[in-house]
């Protein structure tokens, strides 16, 4: 196997591979032009079209936007990244319709081997993220690899996800935790 098809596939792969090397700097030559932009330049949709796996219709990212690789993540439709999103794509990241990501979130699907010798080897692995539809995630909060968010789920600002969060669950803090069920107000 190649150390693309490690990382992709969430083994133990070497990112100092000269192919990953050269894929990383595609991603940032391509974020590059992209953060130069702003909002209704005619360019950004085709930037984010050579570089993410799938965008779907009416979604749209405020710069700055920072990624690994790009072809990993996907977006469905109508979703929104607002400024200084991070989605570190070793692994997919997928990202439901309609789903909201507030300011400086972070996806994270790159991981690091727990026990030092790995580590020390230079290798390092990563988990698939999932974010559901229809989800809301507050400013500054932080998505772990291999954490789904299920659909209609709201993540409080500043959270810190360790683990999945089920379909409509709220949560919030370090670690994020459930909060109870509350009225809506709309």
């Amino acid at each position: 196997m190649s150390e693309r098809e490690k990382m992709c596939a969430g083994e133990l792969y070497r990112p100092g591979d000269t192919d990953l090397a050269a894929e990383r700097r595609r991603a940032q030559a391509l974020l590059r032009d992209y953060n130069q932009t702003i909002v209704d330049d005619p360019e950004r949709i085709a930037i984010l079209d050579v570089l993410l796996a799938e965008i779907g219709e009416g979604s749209a990212i405020r710069a700055p936007f920072h990624v690994d690789y790009g072809w990993n993540i996907t977006l469905g439709r109508d979703v929104f990244l607002n400024f200084g999103c991070v989605l570190l794509d070793v692994c997919a990241i997928t990202i439901g319709d309609n789903t909201q990501i507030g300011p400086y979130c972070q996806l994270l699907a790159a991981d690091h081997p727990r026990d030092r010798e790995t580590r020390d080897a230079g290798l390092e692995f990563g988990r698939p993220v999932t974010i559901g539809r229809n989800v809301w995630i507050g400013g500054g909060a932080l998505i772990l690899p291999g954490v789904t968010v299920g659909d209609d789920a709201v993540i409080g600002a500043g959270a810190v996800v360790t683990r999945d969060v089920a379909p409509g669950a709220t949560v919030a803090g370090n670690p994020a935790r459930p909060l109870e069920t509350r009225a809506q107000t709309h």
